[in-house]
C-alpha cells in the first residue's frame, strides 16, 4: 500500500500528473471564474475572482477550460453526468448562456417551474406555483410583502429583504426600445424544468427578461468563495478575499459592506 501511495505521489509531481489532477479538480470539484461585469452588484462585484462548486447541482459534462469543448457526450441529454439538486429560488447560479453556450453567466434564480411572475415599473411580482397559499408562505419566509393584482396574490420584490445586494438604479427612469423588459415584463408562467434568472443589479442586467428562462442543461455551478478581488484601480479588496458568498450576503444584511450603486454603471450588462 505504501509503495502504491509513493508511486502516486511521484506521478502527481510530474507535469502529466499535475495536469490530470488539476483538470479532474476543475471538472468535478471546483472551477475558477472571474466576474466581468456589474450585473450582480452589489453582491458580486466586477473583478471578483471566485471558486464555484461544480457538484452543487449534480456533475455537469466536463469541458476543456477556455475553449469549452466537451470531453464526453451528453449521455443523459440534460448536460450532466450525474443528476443532482436543482437550483432553488434565491440561489446564485453559474450557467451557460443559452444563446452562446461557451459563455458563462451568473445570475440569481428568482422563479422555478410553475411560478408566475411579472415586472411592472421595474418591480418584480412573484406568484409561487400560481397558488395563493404557497405564495403567502414563501413571502413569510422571505419577509416580503404580499399584494393583490387582478384578484391574485403576488409577492412584491420577494428577495430584496434577504438579499440586500439587489437594487435598482434611480438614474434609469425612461423606457427606450431596448430596456423595455427592465420596466415591464410578463406575466409569464415558468415552463417545465425551467429557471428564471435575474441579476441583482436589476436595471443593468441582461437576463431572462431578455432571452427567457434557462433549463437544467445550462446549469453549471454555484459560487463558493472569493479568492481574490480588485477594483478598477487594481487595488485589492481585502475585505472580500477568502469570504464565501453567504458571508458576503450576511455582511450586506448587517450593513458591514456598503458600495456605491452608480459607480461604474454601463447601460446594460
Amino acid at each position: 500500500m505504501k509503495n502504491k501511495i509513493y508511486k502516486f505521489y511521484k506521478w502527481s509531481n510530474t507535469w502529466q500528473g499535475t495536469i490530470v489532477l488539476v483538470l479532474l479538480f476543475m471538472f468535478f470539484i471546483a472551477q475558477a471564474f472571474l466576474i466581468p461585469s456589474g450585473s450582480m452588484k452589489n453582491t458580486l462585484l466586477v473583478h471578483d475572482a471566485l471558486f464555484a462548486k461544480k457538484f452543487a447541482y449534480g456533475i455537469p459534462i466536463p469541458h476543456i477550460p477556455w475553449i469549452e469543448v466537451p470531453i464526453l457526450p451528453d449521455f443523459r441529454g440534460d448536460g450532466h453526468l450525474i443528476d443532482g439538486p436543482k437550483p432553488k429560488r434565491g440561489d446564485i447560479v453559474i450557467f451557460r448562456y443559452p444563446l452562446q453556450p461557451k459563455l458563462h453567466f451568473v445570475k440569481r434564480c428568482v422563479a422555478k417551474e410553475g411560478d408566475k411572475l411579472l415586472v411592472r415599473n421595474k418591480q418584480l411580482y412573484l406568484r409561487i406555483q400560481n397558488n395563493d397559499a404557497k405564495t403567502i408562505a414563501f413571502a413569510k419566509k422571505m419577509r416580503a410583502k404580499v399584494v393583490e393584482l387582478g384578484g391574485e396574490r403576488y409577492i412584491l420584490n420577494p428577495y430584496s429583504t434577504i438579499h440586500k445586494g439587489i437594487h435598482h438604479d434611480p438614474d434609469i427612469t425612461e423606457i427606450d426600445g431596448f430596456n423595455e423588459p427592465v420596466f415591464n415584463y410578463g406575466p409569464i408562467i415558468v415552463g417545465k424544468g425551467e429557471f428564471f434568472m435575474m441579476g441583482d443589479n436589476r436595471d443593468h442586467s441582461a437576463d431572462s427578461r431578455f432571452w427567457g428562462p434557462i433549463t437544467y442543461k445550462e446549469v453549471v455551478a454555484k459560487p463558493w468563495f472569493i479568492y481574490m478581488s480588485w477594483d478598477k484601480n487594481y487595488q485589492i479588496r481585502w475585505n472580500r478575499v477568502g469570504k464565501t458568498i453567504d458571508e458576503i450576503e450576511q455582511e450586506l444584511r448587517d450593513g458591514v459592506l456598503k458600495y456605491p450603486i452608480r459607480e461604474g454603471h454601463k447601460k446594460l450588462e
